[in-house]
């Protein structure tokens, strides 16, 4: 009989889902098992839509967001299409079932000159070479936390100025890197020579940095560097996507860089722009505001 631990093994080994994602849907599911539980469901696969639309309902009562109630569906969606693929249930219970909009927030970004004054960090201080290595290309390319932390040099392509990585569902792609990061990167590299199955940043023992010493690190060299936003790895990527929409008006190709399966995800940033454009017309436009 197939279970929630089958699909969670399906999902890590077949689909390689992130560690992120895994973790989110075993949380997601642990959730709806102890509530048919409480209703006297045994099984999984025994729900119906209507209990299925009481599950979700009770999780709103709890006080959950909208947002979390998105992601709690998706993870039962997932699974019961897993289950109905697998003929263990004839439809899926979730199928016609809606999660409250979610408002959408508009992800924080430095300006340009915020961004170039974060990355232009003084090389003389410890580390110094990695760390502006590290900024240079998490604003040159993109890249997302933990495909920057998994990087190898043999993923670098210095001299055509690309690099290949491993995003989200496994999916392979390269993304120019620019000629300040390449320079940051070949000086980090002679000050710290290594293989090429070596890890750009290594961490401990040699194995890849952390995640959370990549956040704890890009924190204090922001307050270093004066800039006193909350700024975090994913900011660099918000900001890389929104000046180059900015520039090129290319979602298609900003879509691309980014990785993003569903050019909506991309869409954001054009809201972004649309905000700034809006910020100078209410600035410079005589008409735009009332006079007092």
């Amino acid at each position: 009989m197939l279970s929630v631990t089958d699909f969670l093994a399906y999902l890590d080994v077949e689909r390689r889902v992130s560690a992120h994602t895994l973790d989110a849907y075993r949380r997601d599911l642990a959730a709806l098992t102890e509530w048919a539980q409480a209703q006297g469901i045994t099984e999984l696969a025994d729900v119906q839509a209507e209990a299925l639309r009481g599950f979700v309902a009770a999780e709103h009562r709890r006080g959950l967001s909208p947002k979390s109630l998105q992601r709690r569906l998706s993870a039962c969606r997932s699974f019961y299409q897993w289950l109905l693929k697998h003929g263990r249930i004839a439809a899926s219970p979730a199928a016609a079932l809606r999660a409250p909009k979610a408002p959408r927030k508009l992800p924080q970004v430095l300006d340009a000159d915020e961004a170039v004054r974060l990355v232009e960090v003084p090389t003389d201080a410890p580390l110094g070479k990695r760390d502006r290595a590290l900024l240079e290309l998490f604003y040159s390319s993109g890249l997302r936390l933990s495909e920057l932390c998994a990087l190898r040099w043999r993923d670098l392509d210095m001299a055509g100025g690309l690099v290949t990585v491993l995003g989200k569902g496994s999916k392979e792609r390269k993304v120019p890197v620019g000629s300040h990061a390449r320079n940051a990167l070949a000086e980090w590299r002679q000050e710290r020579p290594a293989g090429n199955d070596g890890f750009v940043f290594p961490g401990r023992a040699d194995g890849p940095i952390s995640q959370r010493a990549v956040q704890i690190r890009i924190k204090q060299l922001a307050q270093r560097q004066g800039l006193f936003k909350h700024v975090h790895p994913h900011m660099l990527r918000h900001s890389f996507a929104s000046h180059i929409l900015e520039s090129s008006g290319d979602l298609r190709g900003v879509q691309e860089l980014l990785g993003h399966a569903d050019i909506a995800t991309t869409q954001i940033y054009t809201h972004l722009d649309f905000q700034h454009l809006a910020k100078v017309y209410d600035a410079a436009h005589p008409r735009a505001k009332r006079k007092r």
